[in-house]
């Protein structure tokens, strides 16, 4: 017999708050960046002001692309040295832009940084799949969202708060510090998750395999497509807000502030979900706020199409359709892997990719629309949602509302310590 003490089995609450922070690393990548933008363009000599946004859209691009590679590779290795190896090179590649001294070799950098940190958005959500299923997985999901929504309000603060001391580059030190907790954490408590059965042999014929199923699976299909036309309609907002809500509706100085406001709705929408999902089912739940989506819709392209819209017509309309991407946004990537129990991996990976790639280049498009009125984005919210209502009743061969988990129902997998 062994004298060994096993560790503790880690709890429900210390893991959803290493998942959120897993995934806050990502997040920080890009909203910590947001104050020092300037600052950056004028220390690397950038001449062209809107070169200056590549800092941030490199990352974004690089890393939906990235999201291809960790699935497979931690359906064959297992989740945790996945995620350790995506953590140091968060690590590494973060320092190596603390010193970079062109302003190419930062973007080369941040996309390599981007394309070996990926994991770090997909296997969370394989990990919590590996350990939970039906609403359950949902929950979890909502749970650890609202966690995670409050990077976007607290980032471009930290950011900042460097900046108050020291230069740009030591954000970068920060991220790399971040990262290095967090390596730790996981090291030390999570346990593997990938059971021995579902380990896929790492052959190009059979990856290719599992990500076409993953891709064309019917029943995850409309939700995948359906997540990221929701995703690119944010990121619209996202890219467009500064001009849009700072500058035509005159927020000015306050702009900072509204913004973090509407991301708060959204986190607080991510916790009201997480207490009612498994009450009514994912399903229900995201198909209502789908529908809510789309009528708010209506009223956002009203409103942009009237003589004189005010920030105070904009703001609390588009406030709540981004409340409704917080109900939406959970259930429909829990719904979307539910099919995948043998390969979540693999199907994490696809399914990202094509959120993240394809939502990352429309709202960059949906930003670019902008043309100094609401409009565009008000159209763009209102195709977004009538289309993912197309592709789910697509996947679910026009029935909607349906509860395939009776509630209360989650088939936990056991999983083993690790050693």
């Amino acid at each position: 017999m062994s004298d060994a003490t096993p560790a503790p089995i880690m709890g429900q609450r210390e893991f959803v708050a290493l998942m959120a922070m897993i995934m806050a690393l990502q997040a920080l990548a890009i909203d910590a960046m947001l104050p020092a933008l300037a600052q950056i363009a004028s220390d690397l000599d950038v001449a062209d002001p809107n070169r200056r946004q590549l800092v941030v859209g490199v990352f974004l691009v690089a890393g939906g692309l990235g999201a291809l590679v960790p699935g497979a590779l931690a359906d064959r290795y297992g989740r945790r040295p996945v995620l350790l190896v995506s953590l140091a090179c968060y690590i590494v590649f973060s320092l190596g832009c603390a010193v970079v001294q062109d302003f190419t070799a930062l973007l080369a950098l941040r996309s390599a940084q981007a394309i070996s940190s990926a994991g770090l958005s997909v296997l969370p959500s394989a990990i919590i799949r590996d350990r939970h299923s039906g609403d359950a997985m949902a929950r979890m999901m909502s749970t650890i969202f609202v966690i995670f929504m409050l990077v976007p309000m607290i980032a471009p603060s930290m950011g900042q708060a460097v900046l108050l001391f020291a230069g740009w580059r030591w954000i970068f030190v920060m991220l790399a510090l971040l990262s290095l907790m967090v390596m730790v954490w996981v090291a030390i408590r999570l346990p593997e998750t990938l059971r021995p059965e579902y380990r896929q042999p790492i052959l190009p014929m059979t990856i290719a395999s599992n990500m076409l199923i993953a891709a064309s699976n019917r029943s995850a299909f409309g939700y995948v497509v359906g997540g990221g036309l929701t995703f690119a309609a944010l990121l619209g907002y996202v890219n467009s807000s500064q001009q849009l809500v700072g500058e035509h509706f005159g927020a000015g100085t306050a702009f900072p502030l509204i913004f973090g406001a509407t991301a708060l709705g959204m986190g607080v929408a991510s916790f009201f979900n997480s207490r009612i999902v498994e009450r009514f089912g994912a399903r229900r739940v995201s198909h209502a706020a789908l529908f809510a989506f789309i009528a708010i819709s209506s009223l956002q392209c009203v409103l942009a199409y009237s003589p004189h819209e005010t920030l105070l017509q904009f703001m609390p309309v588009m406030a709540m359709n981004i409340c409704m991407v917080g109900f939406i946004g959970a259930n429909f990537g829990s719904i979307a892997l539910q099919p995948f129990a043998h390969m979540a991996g693999a199907a994490a990976s696809v399914q990202a990719f094509l959120r993240m790639a394809g939502g990352s280049l429309l709202g960059l498009l949906i930003g670019l629309a902008y043309d100094g009125t609401a409009r565009p984005l008000a159209l763009a919210f209102l195709l977004s949602g009538i289309v993912a209502l197309l592709a789910v009743l697509w996947s679910e061969q026009g029935k909607l509302f349906r509860r395939l988990t009776p509630p209360g129902v989650d088939r936990p997998v056991v999983v083993p310590e690790a050693h």
